[in-house]
């Protein structure tokens, strides 16, 4: 994966928008963030304009966002980027693109949460209401929603490249959690709908608490579990127990050893791709070095899943 290719600016998407939606045209444009899969571009004051700008698998993600999230997005109790308009590959830009409804707020990479209570609860209440069966034809999460186990090489690489960059402590305290949430009973319940990928980067906040949620890419059926994950990984030391309680149905004890590995190895990546970022490398988020290396404290300091049933 490389982010250098085609340069997008504020005149191509002014050039794109007039192109396919004249009637947006006039709207001021300007730059919103440059993310891991698209950068994201102010249309006015209420869209924004997403487009593919590393990922080969970007197309597909903006697509699946497109088909699903509509649909979705009324009974979420938090603002999402809902899809508006789309745009089709061209000869100005190979590939396609969105626009979507604009959500205020700031990435909790860079304004993390601060009030672990409110927060604990907003977040169980999203997930819960986002968390039904999925219908046929849904989306399968590819290597997120289905058996840690399918996970177990790219974790063990991942925690020696870690240890070998001297990111990681107690390496064998993580391969612990790792074990204990690969030998849990799996999940058997019906693939259920979950966003795939919820990291502080694509949470936003606002007064210390959670104020949105954004890129529905990864948008897929699959088990809760990873989605609990992102309970060790947003909020702040001492605020998970909060969240499992208000979540509903309560989840038991073999989902919540399955989360606490999810979160295991969500945090190993951020600290890589956090690391990556530091030394200047392509791909690399140096913000998601901190909170990936807070959840992983976290995530050691848990003994066992807090409020199993």
């Amino acid at each position: 994966m490389t982010h250098a290719g085609l340069e997008i600016t504020a005149d191509l998407v002014r050039e794109l928008v007039h192109d396919q939606h004249p009637d947006l045209a006039d709207r001021p444009v300007r730059l919103g963030a440059r993310g891991w899969d698209n950068q994201l571009w102010r249309l006015g004051d209420d869209l924004a304009v997403r487009l593919p700008w590393a990922t080969g698998s970007a197309d597909e993600l903006l697509r699946n966002e497109r088909t699903w999230l509509p649909g979705l997005a009324p009974r979420l109790p938090l603002p999402v980027p809902v899809p508006q308009r789309f745009g089709e590959p061209s000869a100005r830009f190979p590939r396609p693109w969105l626009i979507t409804t604009w959500v205020p707020g700031s990435p909790a990479d860079r304004f993390p949460v601060t009030r672990g209570a409110d927060a604990a609860t907003a977040l169980a209440a999203f997930l819960t209401a986002l968390h039904r069966p999925a219908p046929a034809g849904a989306p399968t999460g590819r290597d997120r929603g289905g058996p840690l186990a399918d996970r177990a090489e790219g974790f063990a690489r991942g925690v020696a490249a870690a240890t070998g960059r001297g990111l990681i402590d107690d390496p064998d305290a993580v391969r612990a959690v790792w074990h204990d949430a690969v030998t849990a009973p799996k999940w058997t319940g019906p693939a259920m709908w979950i966003h795939a990928d919820l990291h502080p980067a694509n949470v936003l906040t606002a007064g210390g608490t959670l104020c949105g949620v954004i890129d529905f890419g990864d948008l897929c059926a699959g088990d809760p579990a990873y989605d609990l994950s992102a309970a060790w990984l947003l909020l702040p030391d001492d605020s998970a127990a909060g969240f499992h309680a208000a979540y509903r149905p309560a989840p038991d004890a073999a989902t919540l050893r399955r989360a606490r590995g999810w979160a295991m190895a969500r945090a190993l990546s951020g600290i890589l791709i956090g690391d990556a970022g530091v030394r200047g490398l392509p791909g690399g988020k140096a913000t998601w070095a901190a909170p990936a290396r807070a959840a992983l404290h976290r995530l050691i300091a848990t003994d066992s899943p807090p409020g199993a049933t």
